[in-house]
Formats: C-alpha cells, sequence, structure tokens
C-alpha cells in the first residue's frame, strides 16, 4: 500500500516567502524592529498549531482546488519554516537587545533564503537533504 505523502500547494509557499521578504525589507526601512515579530508569529502559529495565517488568507484567492497546483512536501516546509523561525527570533531579540550587526546577520540570512528559494533554489532544502545524508552514512556505520 502506497502512503500518501503531505503538501502544501506551492503557490501558498510562495505566498509565505514574499510575507518574510516584505516584513524584513520594512523592518530594516521603518527600523521598527516589533515588525519582525509579525512573520515571527505566523511561522510560530504554523510550527505549534499547523495553522499559518498567511498561508490560510492567501488559499482564499485560489482558482483552482489545492490539488491542481505544484506541491510541495510538507515536512520540508516545516523545516524551513523552523529554521525561519529561529531566524526571526534571533534578528528580533538582537534588533530589542541593540545588538544591530547581530540582528542584520538574522535577518539577512532569512530574507536572502526566502528570496533565493522564490528564485527556485531552496537552501533549507539543500540543509535539510544534508543531514539526511549525514544520518543515513552514519547509521551505515553503526552495522
Amino acid at each position: 500500500m502506497e502512503s500518501q505523502v503531505r503538501s502544501v500547494p506551492r503557490p501558498l509557499v510562495r505566498t509565505n516567502q514574499w510575507f518574510i521578504v516584505v516584513f524584513v525589507l520594512l523592518t530594516w526601512i521603518t527600523k521598527q524592529d516589533w515588525i519582525l515579530a509579525i512573520p515571527l508569529l505566523a511561522g510560530l502559529m504554523s510550527l505549534l498549531f499547523g495553522f499559518n495565517p498567511v498561508m490560510r488568507l492567501a488559499k482564499l484567492f485560489f482558482r483552482k482546488h489545492p490539488s491542481q497546483y505544484i506541491p510541495e512536501e510538507w515536512d520540508q516546509q516545516q523545516f524551513n519554516q523552523t529554521i525561519s523561525v529561529i531566524c526571526l527570533a534571533g534578528g528580533l531579540i538582537s534588533f530589542l537587545l541593540n545588538w544591530n550587526i547581530l540582528g542584520y546577520v538574522f535577518t539577512i540570512m532569512v530574507a536572502a533564503a526566502a528570496f533565493i528559494a522564490i528564485l527556485g533554489f531552496c537552501v533549507g532544502c539543500f540543509i535539510r537533504y544534508q543531514w539526511k545524508q549525514y544520518q543515513y552514512k552514519r547509521s551505515l556505520r553503526k552495522y
């Protein structure tokens, strides 16, 4: 029996990526640190409750059934969301503590990864793949 892989329609993933990029840019432009809390909270809700308000809102604009869009693997998206939440939280905390260089490092990483993913290369996917390869090779050494 074939198990079905849980997925997320690509337009929802892209919307979430643009949301992160736009809010990081708004934070930089306005110098208002609290703006980072918005994508951070959306990401935390996604990880903790499986509910992403950005994706839920974007889904209202679908013209086709969700299954008719290119799927993205849900587990991979959760992994990417975890990295995003860590970077957004690191950026927000750093800016609030006036550790601006570290704040920019975290927010540059998350905005760059999201934008690069929009362009077609998923940094988080690459990291997860390398991690899985490492785990597999390590498991072979045990036997």
